[in-house]
């Protein structure tokens, strides 16, 4: 009898040991999965990088407000070429903890400049507010501009760009057609004055008007874009920044966050009764099979035994 318990409950220890060394195997990926989800968090180290440790979270809560601007400064060009006709935009989101009195000085910043504020729109309340403006300065202070907006204090610059038209093509063209049309008037002007007959009057008066119409059209138009390219266009949206809290400051309770908490551990619970029954399924029968066979031993050695 002693060596069938034996054999049993050498069988059922080398079922658990197979058992243990394959959870083992099974919890080892997801362990040295977790370097690469700290990889690829908010440090910026690129995912799988060998040998990169993240900073603690205190260190980047501390230093992301001192390089928030230095991540999105607001682009200033430094030279134009004033042989060329430019039309310069810009576009700049800043975030401030009251944009009603940024947008202020935003105005402040364009008027003494020389230029003027075309639109702007403020709403919300309290701690929504938001203000949204455009600004039209001389060309020629267009960079003074864009750097003055940039020092300010107390903002986050979100996003920025400047784009730059050249029309310089498109101006001389225009320039050159008006001068054809007001030759064009002049030849006009002459056969009116010598003309001596209704008809041919009628006819001269005609193609004047619309010569005279055309000049006016073409007029506008370098008008149009000669003052576009005296003054530069700068819209500029600011939006409410976000409350930083304090790391000692303990959060609200919350009886969804906890609901939602205590699912996912049942569901963490389940999957891991699961997992236990697929096992026992797989490799179950072997502890069966081997008290099975240790059964029949026994069984067969009773009846020699009794006749003995």
């Amino acid at each position: 009898m002693k060596k069938p318990t034996r054999a049993i409950l050498s069988l059922l220890v080398l079922g658990g040991l197979v058992l243990a060394a394959c959870a083992t195997s099974q919890a080892t990926p997801a362990a040295t999965a977790a370097p690469f989800e700290l990889n690829s968090g908010r440090g910026g180290v690129a995912v799988g990088a060998p040998g990169a440790v993240p900073a603690p979270a205190s260190e980047f809560s501390a230093a992301k407000p001192a390089d928030a601007q230095a991540q999105q400064p607001i682009p200033v060009p430094q030279a134009f070429d004033p042989d060329r006709a430019l039309i310069l935009t810009a576009n700049v989101s800043l975030k401030a903890k009251d944009p009603w009195s940024i947008s202020d000085r935003v105005q402040s910043i364009a008027i003494g400049l020389g230029g003027d504020v075309i639109s702007l729109a403020q709403s919300g309340s309290g701690e929504q507010r938001s203000a949204t403006l455009t600004l039209r300065v001389p060309q020629a202070r267009f960079s003074d501009a864009l750097r003055q907006i940039r020092d300010i204090s107390d903002i986050e610059v979100v996003a920025s760009n400047v784009d730059g038209k050249d029309v310089t093509d498109q101006f001389v063209d225009l320039q050159a057609r008006l001068t054809a049309k007001k030759a064009e008037e002049a030849r006009y002007l002459a056969l009116l004055a010598r003309a001596d007959k209704i008809d041919d009057i009628l006819k001269i008066d005609q193609s004047l008007s619309v010569v005279r119409t055309q000049i006016e059209q073409l007029t506008g138009q370098i008008n149009s874009i000669s003052a576009r390219t005296k003054y530069s266009t700068i819209t500029v949206a600011i939006t409410p920044a976000s409350a930083v809290t304090s790391p000692d400051a303990k959060p609200a309770w919350d009886p969804g966050r906890t609901v939602a908490q205590a699912i996912s551990a049942l569901a963490v619970l389940l999957r891991a009764g699961a997992d236990l029954a697929i096992w026992l399924l797989v490799f179950g029968w072997i502890p069966l099979l081997a008290l099975a066979v240790a059964l029949g031993l026994t069984r067969a050695r009773r009846p020699a035994r009794t006749a003995a």
